[in-house]
């Protein structure tokens, strides 16, 4: 995923293009066209660009809790030595939908999705904190979502 350049890839144009997909991401190329005044082949190669430079991904979001994964944590942890390496190693667990390497009192935090109480115990005490150079875990079990937006940046601010 190629980011070089990807800045000049947003004008004001790719932004309305953005703003199309994010309140339909099935909306047809013609429809965004109209909508942003370019043809429907033109939408295509701008929409393209922007997802071969990373700047956008075009997916399915999914409600965890209709899939049947019933728990949803975000576990901050404290490391010692290479962070990178470690979020490298957590990045590769299927259960890790979100992962980033902070400042503060935790290096790392990373958000799980799991099917119960048990498979996060397991993935926690078994997968987790067996990583070398982890530390201490702390866990944060979320109780209700109340907000979860995708629309980030196609607004100037």
């Amino acid at each position: 995923m190629a980011r070089t350049g990807a800045r000049e890839l947003v004008d004001d144009t790719a932004r309305a293009i953005i703003e199309q997909l994010q309140e339909d991401g099935r909306r047809p190329y013609a429809t965004i066209g109209q909508a942003v005044g370019l043809s429907e082949a033109a939408v295509r190669q701008r929409v393209q660009k922007l997802v071969d430079h990373g700047v956008m991904q075009v997916v399915a979001v999914t409600d965890p809790m209709q899939l049947g994964f019933a728990r949803q944590a975000m576990i901050a942890l404290s490391v010692t030595g290479d962070v990178e390496e470690v979020a490298e190693t957590l990045s590769k667990l299927d259960e890790v939908d979100y992962l980033v390497i902070t400042a503060g009192s935790f290096d790392i935090l990373a958000e799980v999705v799991v099917a119960d109480d048990e498979h996060l115990l397991q993935l926690v005490n078994r997968r987790i904190r067996t990583i070398p150079g982890v530390t201490r875990t702390e866990s944060f079990l979320y109780l209700r979502l109340m907000k979860q937006t995708y629309n980030w940046g196609a607004k100037e601010s």
